[in-house]
């Protein structure tokens, strides 16, 4: 592999006019790469965060000189009789994404006698010839060039060469009639007060102006280049250091195409790294090649790329909804500009069927997978929220449905595990296994690809009673945990065991991860008292058990659903006996309640995921039935129900009902309570509605949100319509489930 610590990389810039770039001046060595050093695939995944600080950050002091030449340019350019109304700095250099050696930059002049974008687009080249004149009578600066509507200068300082353009601009974020003067320092200044309303004027205005001057989609781009400031500036330097490694390897594979790096595509990279640290991690000390591995699994999938922010601008605005709604329906892949949303700068030149093929090749490269399986985030190419109604199903299908080899891996190492606990767990004490019971999504067949949990009940002969379950289980934990721990060393699983190191004496959390496949689930063992199992099966019997446990829940004030673990098939079966179609659409719920989730946290304690898959049987019981239905009408009835919340009072009379004393006065109780009321089809004392236990009310304003999806338009001739919900009540009463049995109150 060669002295990987040694050398330098090649890096090169192209420049260009504004909106695409222009062939830029031959390649250069950022300061000998190429000497002793392999190509960056070389680079063992273990040595990625050393190689970027040792070989592609610039230095501090560099950078400071660079910043005192772009200051020199502002002030003289101030000073020589020109409107200049204020500056802000923009590309690689604006953005602090600058590659040791050789970089752009972009310094945007906002000039005072633009009026609007249609003076900058009248005017701006016959000022763009003032200020090369201007500069030609600067000794430092006479060798600028005029590239149509750029003009470019070349700062060097000690081996470090930032080619700047120069672009006069409209500044459509300040007042017209302001006589301020911003300096560089203080750019983002600009922005502030940016709010929705001026949000919206100010792009509807750039709408139009493109529009009566038949101006090139992100002509105007520039002009926002301060809020392009602002949005870097949010991400942490690490974030930055990613990005500096895949532009890196972006210009080395430009250099053995023999063709020179498009600013455009280099951006579009950028925010393509952003997305995938922002949908996939979120925190600030990361492991550099799991987010290479996942740009690079991004870039594979670059025919489904559809990436966009809505921090400048959304769907509030008719026109600007409309012109976002056009970039988000056009040809993949789509990378919008996320403060100009005209701005496609994702759009296919050509490159990105080249890099894919070399995204492949270092994403399978022995130096990136050093460890098995190679891991990476779970990012998803496109937006669940952009998804047509009519692409659901393949939504589903390619992004949310569990790879079936890993289903057989997981089903396989879960089976020896169960037969570990019954058979041998116990076999020197007088504690028998009755039986391990597989629980959670993935036993329900409503598992995601990525992140999806399981449960292993373990139904101990010692656990006689609610009671004792509640004394004793945290004892059974531990031993459980000490058997498994040496029984895993023992097994040549096909995925890897991970035992978590939280304490947690009610349960056993541990993580099953495929050694082949990058996809996990996540387990929790739950010593139980069988409370259906040790009385005769039949009806009678679960009875019995539904009346000592209310008895308990009212005698001592055990919470409700405290002992759901002992109905844990009742669970099961509920869920798993359902079509394959109504199973799709939980796991569509389930992702949207994951979007929320992570947007939310730590904020609030959001109602359990099991509410939602409760809440999505409900919908299709009392709206489809079929076990074909359109999933768009399910999804968006799920969300009707969510906004509704205050009113749903919803439970099932499969496992109990309202014939026996005193399940019925207790079910009469449960769902008088304040709404929501959701109660477990398996056990009437737990209420997953919660009235105020959960913050429904964040969830129901996601879901408000979220009807101006794209999941809901139909497409009808040139026209579109939106899906409707369908009719589904919002209370049950015993009534409406055959009981006719009617309270006085709250029904």
């Amino acid at each position: 592999m060669g002295n990987w610590l040694g050398g330098q990389s090649s890096a090169g810039p192209s420049g260009g006019s504004l909106g695409e770039p222009s062939a830029g001046p031959p390649w250069r060595s950022s300061d000998g790469l190429s000497g002793g050093w392999p190509d960056l695939p070389a680079v063992p995944a273990h040595k990625l965060k050393d190689f970027i600080h040792a070989k592609l950050k610039p230095s501090e002091e560099c950078l400071k000189l660079i910043d005192q030449d772009v200051d020199a340019i502002s002030d003289f350019l101030r000073s020589s009789e020109l409107p200049v109304r204020g500056v802000a700095t923009g590309g690689s250099y604006g953005r602090e994404t600058v590659l040791r050696g050789y970089s752009d930059g972009t310094l945007v002049l906002f000039m005072g006698n633009f009026r609007s974008f249609r003076d900058q687009k009248e005017n701006q080249r016959e000022l763009l010839s003032v200020i090369e004149q201007r500069l030609k009578h600067h000794k430092k600066y006479s060798t600028s060039v005029s590239l149509g509507h750029t003009l470019e200068v070349l700062l060097s300082v000690h081996g470090q060469e930032i080619l700047l353009q120069v672009l006069p601009a409209f500044d459509p974020l300040s007042p017209a009639d302001s006589d301020r003067h911003q300096s560089r320092a203080s750019c983002c200044s600009l922005s502030a007060g940016f709010g929705e309303d001026s949000s919206s004027r100010i792009y509807r205005d750039l709408k139009r102006s493109m529009d009566q001057v038949r101006a090139a989609p992100g002509e105007f781009a520039a002009c926002f280049t301060t809020l392009q400031q602002r949005f870097f500036q949010r991400y942490p330097r690490r974030v930055k250091e990613l990005i500096l490694l895949v532009k890196h390897w972006y210009q080395e594979c430009q250099e053995k195409w023999m063709t020179s790096p498009s600013r455009r595509f280099s951006y579009a990279l950028e925010l393509l790294t952003v997305y995938a640290w922002e949908q996939g991690c979120q925190d600030e000390d990361f492991d550099i090649a799991e987010g290479v591995r996942t740009v690079l699994g991004l870039i594979k999938q670059s025919s489904k790329l559809c990436v966009y922010w809505i921090v400048n601008y959304g769907f509030d605005d008719v026109t600007v909804r409309n012109t976002l709604l056009c970039q988000l329906r056009s040809q993949r892949p789509v990378i919008l500009d996320p403060t100009d949303p005209t701005n496609n700068v994702g759009k296919d030149n050509g490159s990105w069927q080249l890099l894919t093929e070399a995204a492949q090749a270092w994403l399978y490269s022995p130096s990136l997978n050093d460890m098995s399986p190679a891991q990476c985030w779970n990012v998803l190419p496109t937006s669940l929220f952009i998804t047509p109604s009519h692409l659901l199903d393949t939504f589903i299908k390619d992004f949310l449905q569990p790879n079936e080899k890993f289903l057989e891996q997981i089903r396989k190492a879960v089976n020896i595990i169960c037969e570990f606990l019954k058979n041998n767990c116990f076999k020197d004490s007088s504690t028998k296994v009755l039986k391990a019971v597989k629980g959670g999504s993935t036993a329900k067949g409503t598992a995601l690809k990525n992140g999806s949990d399981a449960d292993i009940v373990v139904f101990l002969s010692p656990l006689k009673s609610y009671d004792s379950q509640n004394k004793e289980r945290a004892s059974f934990v531990q031993e459980i945990q000490r058997q498994l721990e040496v029984f895993r060393k023992t097994q040549e699983l096909e995925v890897k065991f991970e035992i978590s190191k939280w304490k947690a004496p009610r349960v056993l959390s541990f993580t099953l991860k495929s050694r082949s496949l990058n996809e996990s689930v996540d387990f929790d063992v739950l010593p139980a008292y069988d409370a259906l199992g040790q009385r005769h099966p039949g009806f009678t019997s679960r009875l019995e058990a539904y009346k000592d446990l209310i008895a308990l829940c009212k005698s001592s004030g055990v919470k409700g659903g405290e002992f759901s673990t002992c109905f844990t098939e009742l669970q099961r079966e509920f869920i798993k006996s359902r079509p394959t179609k109504l199973k799709s659409l939980i796991r569509l719920v389930k992702h949207w309640y994951k979007q929320c989730e992570r947007k939310m946290k730590p904020k609030a304690s959001l109602p359990p995921k099991y509410a939602l898959e409760l809440l999505t049987v409900y919908a299709w019981e009392q709206g489809s039935g079929m076990n074909d239905f359109n999933i768009a009408e399910g999804f968006r009835t799920v969300l009707d129900l969510v906004i509704k919340y205050q009113q749903l009072c919803i439970f099932w009379t499969v496992n109990y009902n309202f014939k026996d004393e005193p399940i019925r006065t207790f079910l009469l109780t449960q769902i008088q309570k304040k709404r929501p009321v959701i109660l477990d089809p398996a056990d009437p004392t737990g209420d997953l509605g919660g009235g105020d236990r959960w913050c429904w009310h964040l969830l129901a304003e996601e879901a408000n949100e979220w009807l101006s999806s794209l999941c809901f338009e139909l497409q009808s001739g040139d026209s579109w319509q939106r899906v409707q919900p369908w009719k589904v009540p919002v209370v049950q009463t015993p009534g409406s489930c055959g009981a006719h049995i009617y309270p006085t109150v709250g029904i």
